[in-house]
């Protein structure tokens, strides 16, 4: 009965999207308007406004939305975008940036009779003094923390300086905070520019019925074109449907009533992957599998201000790092997607990953470490509680009865996501599941995590690590010019972090896509950016 249901739903969703883009045109597109790229996001989307795209779901709309300054492909290399040159001066404080004069804002009822214009270099100027606006409240406004000052020069030339050098800043650019908004939109829709946006982007907004479904349709003005000189996108149009379960999602994309899946859900992986993480036999040939790095790290953090002796103790923390086999519990648990933590913080795929040491399996050292515990601390019986998320249960269960085993209780509490995140933020919580994926391709992004001035709720340093040494080489290093030397020194930020065990790396993340076979071009990257200007479906 509940995959009839889910399956009546979908239809319905379905019929009634096909219908809205059957009735969206009357030129040479109506015959293309087959050419539909339909997926699910099981968390609702929270808004369409790029200030304020802060999770995947939300980047992932924004994405097809809007443009910036510059952009990466699939290798994380900085590509031109609506800058299509930019110039840094040698002291790397100066950024200059020359603009594209051909690219122009969607259509809208906000520019009036004319209905859009073209993008200049004040609409960044716009857009960035947005960001910084304290009653706009941006959760963007981070990336412009190294700013001192920008400005527009001309229509073409758009200027910013920087307080310090910091050679991670072009990849700032690139997240989707950066995105340019034209301001007429803005203050056309005011507080309801989240669900009416406007950008620059290979797809334009048409429809939105929150929880339910969302529709972009192809943006025929789009400025960017393929090798052959053929204007992006291919797609006609872009169907995201909100399906919670992600058991329902996987019985849709079998059934090919959505084109692609993103991750591996514990409820459907064995059905979908082999042990060994290869697609099962009855489904090769009718779908696709594609896989690469996620620069993800997947973690158990301590809170280290915690009242908890257990938790305060480091030899305990080291005890629960050496406690249980990382690649046992991927093979099992993740049928072998991703790979062990058995290195830093830093992960596989992102640069500044050098292999360095972690925490392997070794669970006589790791009972060794909680006798010394129990004789130093006289408490006979340590007990941990590692708070997570439904979805992350196995792993912590399997964390569980093999630190048992050695003599350390472990409790497992399973509260809801928002929760979660709600509790490892305002440190209610002694041991949390968590993870980090990178905004931007810099470890940097990575070693932010423990340094003191970033201090939940404030910023990402949830374990309120502290460390002098510590937070004086991530100083040197955000401002270090040599890309060797900023290398060594984000190795020595990464060590000292498996020295002192503020966290338990887990596993460093694969993107995993499972894709219709008449679907070309998609592709994957390490920050999982959902990418479909260069789709296409079928014989298109």
């Amino acid at each position: 009965m509940k995959f009839r249901i889910s399956f009546l739903y979908h239809l319905c969703i379905s019929l009634s999207a096909f219908c809205l883009l059957l009735s969206c045109g009357t030129d040479a597109t109506t015959n293309r308007d087959h050419q539909v790229f339909r997926y699910n996001q099981h968390s609702n989307i929270a808004t369409l406004d790029p200030a304020f795209a802060r999770t995947q779901g939300d980047t992932w709309a924004v994405n097809q939305l809007y443009n910036g300054l510059v952009q990466l492909d699939d290798s994380l290399r900085i590509q031109p975008d609506i800058a299509k040159t930019w110039y840094i001066s040698e002291d790397g404080l100066t950024y200059t940036f020359f603009l594209r004069n051909d690219v122009l804002f969607h259509q809208s009822e906000a520019f009036g009779n004319q209905q859009t214009r073209n993008v200049s270099a004040r609409d960044f100027e716009y857009s960035f003094q947005r960001l910084l606006d304290p009653e706009v409240a941006s959760s963007g406004k981070w990336v412009l923390n190294k700013v001192a000052r920008f400005h527009a020069a001309n229509d073409t030339t758009f200027v910013i300086q920087l307080k310090e050098p910091f050679p991670p800043f072009l990849g700032l650019l690139s997240t989707k905070y950066c995105s340019v908004v034209p301001k007429e939109a803005v203050d056309y829709f005011g507080a309801e520019f989240r669900r009416n946006p406007v950008g620059t982007g290979p797809f334009h907004f048409k429809l939105w019925e929150e929880n339910i479904k969302l529709v972009f349709r192809r943006n025929p003005n789009y400025h960017e074109t393929d090798e052959q000189g053929i204007r992006l996108p291919y797609l006609e149009a872009v169907a995201i449907t909100f399906l919670p379960e992600k058991q329902s999602a996987f019985l849709e994309f079998i059934q090919g009533n959505i084109d692609f899946l993103s991750g591996l859900d514990p409820s459907y992986k064995d059905e979908l992957l082999t042990v060994d993480g290869q697609l099962q036999d009855r489904y090769l040939g009718k779908i696709q599998m594609l896989s690469g790095p996620f620069l993800n790290t997947e973690y158990l953090g301590f809170y280290l201000e915690s009242e908890t002796p257990e938790i305060q103790s480091e030899l305990l923390r080291k005890a629960v790092n050496y406690g249980f086999d990382r690649k046992v519990m991927m093979k099992y648990l993740r049928n072998g997607i991703g790979t062990p933590g058995v290195h830093g913080f830093i992960p596989k795929g992102m640069p500044g990953f050098t292999g360095l040491k972690g925490y392997d399996y070794q669970p006589e050292k790791a009972k060794q470490l909680i006798e010394e515990y129990i004789t130093i601390s006289g408490n006979n019986s340590p007990t941990l509680t590692i708070t997570t998320q439904s979805d992350y249960l196995d792993l912590s269960e399997y964390i569980q009865r093999e630190l048992q085993k050695l003599g350390l209780t472990i409790n497992v509490e399973v509260i809801p996501a928002s929760t979660l995140r709600q509790g490892k933020a305002t440190g209610k919580l002694d041991c949390f599941r968590a993870s980090w994926i990178a905004d931007y391709p810099d470890a940097e992004n990575y070693l932010s995590l423990f340094l003191s001035e970033n201090f939940a709720p404030n910023g990402p340093n949830y374990s309120h690590f502290k460390d002098r040494t510590y937070d004086s080489r991530f100083q040197v290093a955000s401002s270090e010019v040599v890309p060797q030397k900023r290398l060594q020194l984000y190795r020595q930020m990464d060590s000292l972090i498996v020295e002192k065990a503020p966290v338990v790396v887990l596993y460093y993340d694969e993107v995993s896509r499972f894709v219709q076979k008449e679907v070309k071009g998609l592709g994957i990257n390490p920050i999982n950016m959902l990418v479909l200007k260069h789709v296409k479906k079928g014989d298109q």
